[in-house]
C-alpha cells in the first residue's frame, strides 16, 4: 500500500532571492532520488516560505521495485579458456555481477557472442532507506551562499531549526546539524504556535490554522488579488513588477496587503527616484493614476493578518518619509555639480585596468559616435547631437543619485542635463544609450541615442575581445552577450546602412591605437562568431525554422537588416500555401550548385562556347537577371531578389533535360560548370538553399 511522504526543512529566515530556487532543487532532488531508488510515487509538490523548504511526494510505494537485467561481459573469445573453460576474465565478470560461474551464458550481438549474467536486485522496504536518502539529499544541496553554524560541518542556506519527516503516520528518524526530525512543525513567528502533523495530506491546512500558508501560488495569488482590489476600490493603477512580487512573495508567510501615503511635496523629485527608492529600499508597490503619473500612495504586503493596520501603515509612512528625504537631498546635491565637474572625476575611476579610466572609455565612445555616424549618413542636427551625448553620456555615474541607485544611470543623466539646459535630443540620448537594458526591452527610439548606443556596446565588446575576455559556456561578468543583442536589436530598429564588419574594424581601430594584445584578424573572427549566435537567437525568437536561419545565415550577415528579411522571405515561401512550386525552385538552385562545386574557381563563361537551345537559353535568363538580382540584394529588396531567382527554375530545369554537363569535351564541360557556378554564387549571396527542410 503506498502512502504519502511529507518532508519540511525549518530553517531561519532564508533572503527571497534564494527560496524558488532552493525548493526547486529540493523537489528535484527528491524526485531524483526516489526514481534511483526504484521506488514508485505520485506527483511530488514543494512548499516553501521564508522559513522553510518542503516537500509532499504522493502515493509513495512501501517497496523497493525488483529488478533483473541482462548485463553484457567479455567476448566468448574472452570469456573461455582454449579447453573451453572460463578464464580469469569471465571469472572476474561473474563476481562483480555477484553470480555464480555457471549461471553465465552467451548471446550473440551484431555477430559477435558475449557472455551475459542477469543480475537481480530484490527491492527493500521503503522505509529502510528513507533515513539515508533524506539525509543524503540534505547534504547534497547547494546554494549562491552557504553557512556554518556551532561546530557541526553541514554548510547549508541557513541554519536548520527544526526537521519534519513523515511517511503516512510514521516518522522517518533523522538526525542533521543537530536536530532530530519529528512530527511537529512551527506557525507563523508571532500569530501561530508549533502544531503537530498528523498525515502528510494534512500539512497545508495545519499550517494554515497556524496563519502560515505554505502553499506558493495561493500565497502569490492572495497577493495579487489583494492589491488588484485595492486598485479597483481607490481607482488607482499599481504596478506590479515580477522581481518584486518574487521577493514579496518569499518575504511572507501570511500575506495582507495595505497602503499607506507620503507628503506631495516628494513628487517634486522625478518619479522614477520615488518608485526605485520605494521598491529597492523598502519592497512598496507604488501607486499611479490612469495616465501613469505616481501619486503619493504606496502599496506594500505585510507579513500577518489585518489587525491593526492602521498602525502598520503609520510606521511605514515614518520610514518611506525617511527614506524619500535622503532621496530628495540626494538630488538637490546632485543639481550643484557641474557637469565639467562631473566629467572630471570620471578621470579617477578605473573602468578596466587594461582599457584605462572611465573617462578614458568616453573618449572611444565619443570617436565611434562620429564614426558610426558618418558611415550611417547620419543628417548634421543628430549627428551634433550624439557627438554632444557621448560626451556627456557617463557624468551622472558620479552623482549621489546613481552612487545610492546604480539602475538610475542615464535616467539621471537626462534630468541633470536637461536641468542644465542640454539640447533635448541630446537629454534624451543619454538615458537612450543604454537601451535595451534586458531581454525585452525597446531599442533607443532617436537616432542619437541609437548612435550612442552602438558605440558604447561596440567599444565594450571589442575592448573585451581585445584583451581576451570572451565568454564561455554560462560565463559572461561583463554582460557581453547582452550588449551584443542590444547591437542587433539597435541596427535593426532603425535599419541603419552600416554593416557589422565595419562596426568592427571602426572599433579595432580606436582601439589599435592603445595597441592591441591579440592578432586584430583573431579577434574580428571572433567578433564574427559571437554576434552569429546573437543573430540566432532574434532570429529563432521572431519565430524561424531551424533549417530557415541556418540558410539565412550561411549567406552572410553582415547586413543585419538584410538577413532578417531574408529569412523571413524564406520562411513565408518554405511553409506557406505555395511551397511545392518553390521546393521546384529550390531543387533546381541546389542541383546547380552541386554540380557547380565540380567547376574550376571563378573561370568565366566563353558564350562562343554555348550550344543553341536550353544551354543558350539558360546563359541568356541569367544575364537577364542577375544585374537586377544583384541591385536588388543591395538596395535590401529581398523578396524582388528572390522573384528574380525565381525565373531561373525552368532555364535550370530544361538545361538539366536536354543537356550532358559532363561532357567528354573538357572545354565544353568547363563552359558549362562555370555557368552554373555563376548560378551557384549568385544565388549563394541569398542562402543555402539545400539547408532547407522539406516535410
Amino acid at each position: 500500500m503506498a502512502k504519502d511522504l511529507l518532508f519540511e526543512i525549518g530553517l531561519e529566515e532564508v533572503p527571497a532571492r534564494f527560496v524558488r530556487a532552493a525548493v526547486n532543487q529540493l523537489r528535484e532532488r527528491v524526485e531524483k532520488w526516489l526514481a534511483d531508488s526504484r521506488i514508485g510515487h505520485g506527483g511530488v509538490t514543494a512548499y516553501a516560505t521564508p522559513r522553510r523548504l518542503a516537500v509532499l511526494a504522493r502515493a509513495v510505494e512501501e517497496k523497493q521495485s525488483d529488478v533483473s537485467e541482462e548485463v553484457k561481459g567479455p567476448s566468448r573469445k574472452i570469456a573461455q579458456d582454449a579447453e573451453g573453460g572460463w578464464s580469469k576474465a569471465a571469472l572476474g565478470f561473474a563476481r562483480s555481477q555477484g553470480v555464480e560461474p555457471e549461471q553465465l551464458f552467451f548471446k550473440e550481438l551484431a555477430g559477435v557472442e558475449y557472455v551475459y549474467a542477469v543480475k537481480s536486485s530484490l527491492g527493500v522496504d521503503t522505509a529502510s532507506v528513507l533515513s539515508d536518502g533524506l539525509d543524503g539529499i540534505v547534504h547534497a544541496m547547494t546554494f549562491p551562499k552557504n553557512m556554518r553554524w556551532g561546530s557541526y560541518e553541514l554548510k547549508f542556506v541557513r541554519p536548520i531549526k527544526w526537521l519534519l519527516a513523515l511517511y503516512g503516520t510514521d516518522v522517518v528518524p533523522l538526525e542533521i546539524a543537530g536536530v532530530r526530525s519529528g512530527n511537529v512543525s512551527r506557525g507563523h513567528r508571532f500569530l501561530g504556535e508549533e502544531t503537530a502533523v498528523a498525515e502528510p495530506a494534512a500539512y497545508v491546512e495545519a499550517l494554515r490554522s497556524q496563519h502560515v500558508i505554505v502553499d506558493i501560488a495561493e500565497r502569490e495569488r492572495l497577493i495579487v488579488e489583494g492589491i488588484e482590489a485595492l486598485a479597483a476600490e481607490k481607482g488607482w493603477t499599481i504596478s506590479i513588477k515580477d522581481d518584486l512580487l518574487e521577493e514579496v512573495l518569499f518575504l511572507v508567510e501570511t500575506p495582507t496587503v495595505l497602503f499607506g501615503s507620503f507628503d506631495p511635496a516628494f513628487l517634486d523629485i522625478p518619479q522614477e527616484v520615488l518608485i526605485t527608492s520605494m521598491r529597492e529600499h523598502q519592497r512598496y508597490f507604488p501607486v499611479l493614476d490612469s495616465a501613469g503619473k505616481l501619486l503619493p500612495f504606496f502599496v506594500t504586503v505585510r507579513n500577518g493578518d489585518a489587525v491593526s493596520l492602521e498602525n502598520v501603515a503609520k510606521g511605514n509612512e515614518k520610514v518611506l518619509r525617511a527614506r524619500l528625504s535622503d532621496a530628495k537631498f540626494f538630488y538637490a546635491e546632485d543639481q550643484k555639480l557641474h557637469i565639467a565637474d562631473a566629467l572630471r572625476k570620471l578621470e579617477t575611476i578605473v573602468y578596466h585596468e587594461e582599457l584605462g579610466t572611465v573617462a578614458d572609455k568616453v573618449g572611444r565612445i565619443v570617436a565611434l559616435t562620429g564614426r558610426i555616424a558618418a558611415a550611417a549618413s547620419a543628417e548634421p542636427h543628430a549627428a551634433a547631437a550624439a557627438a554632444r551625448a557621448a560626451e556627456i553620456c557617463k557624468f551622472d555615474l558620479v552623482t549621489q543619485m546613481v552612487y545610492e541607485f546604480p539602475e538610475l544611470q542615464g535616467i539621471m543623466g537626462e534630468d541633470y542635463a536637461r536641468k542644465a539646459g542640454e539640447d533635448e535630443a541630446v537629454a534624451k540620448a543619454i538615458n537612450e544609450h543604454y537601451q535595451p537594458r534586458f531581454s525585452g526591452d525597446t531599442a533607443p527610439a532617436s537616432l542619437p541615442g541609437a548612435l550612442v548606443s552602438l558605440a558604447d556596446k561596440l567599444d565594450t565588446i571589442v575592448g573585451c575581445f581585445s584583451i581576451g575576455i570572451v565568454p564561455t559556456g554560462s560565463q559572461d561578468p561583463y554582460a557581453l552577450r547582452r550588449q551584443a543583442a542590444g547591437i542587433v536589436q539597435t541596427l535593426m530598429a532603425h535599419e541603419l546602412p552600416v554593416r557589422l564588419g565595419e562596426l568592427f574594424d571602426l572599433a579595432l581601430d580606436i582601439h589599435e591605437q592603445r595597441g592591441l594584445k591579440r592578432n586584430r584578424a583573431d579577434i574580428r573572427k571572433e567578433l564574427y562568431d559571437f554576434f552569429a549566435l546573437r543573430l540566432k537567437n532574434v532570429l529563432t525568437e521572431q519565430g524561424n525554422r531551424y533549417d530557415v536561419i541556418e540558410a539565412a545565415l550561411a549567406a552572410g550577415f553582415d547586413d543585419l537588416t538584410l538577413t532578417v528579411k531574408r529569412a523571413a522571405i524564406l520562411l513565408a515561401r518554405a511553409a506557406g500555401p505555395e511551397q511545392g512550386e518553390f521546393k521546384t525552385v529550390v531543387d533546381a538552385l541546389t542541383r546547380s550548385a552541386n554540380l557547380a562545386a565540380k567547376a574550376e574557381s571563378d573561370a568565366a563563361v566563353d558564350a562562343s562556347r554555348l550550344e543553341a537551345g536550353a544551354e543558350r537559353g539558360l546563359h541568356e535568363a541569367y544575364e537577364h537577371v542577375s544585374g537586377p538580382y544583384r541591385k536588388a540584394l543591395e538596395a535590401g529588396d529581398a523578396a524582388t531578389a528572390l522573384g528574380l531567382l525565381t525565373e531561373l527554375r525552368e532555364p535550370i530545369t530544361a538545361f538539366f533535360d536536354s543537356v550532358m554537363v559532363m561532357a567528354e569535351d573538357e572545354a565544353v564541360r568547363r563552359n558549362r560548370l562555370a555557368l552554373l557556378s555563376a548560378i551557384s554564387r549568385d544565388a549563394a549571396r541569398y542562402a543555402d538553399f539545400s539547408k532547407l527542410v522539406w516535410a
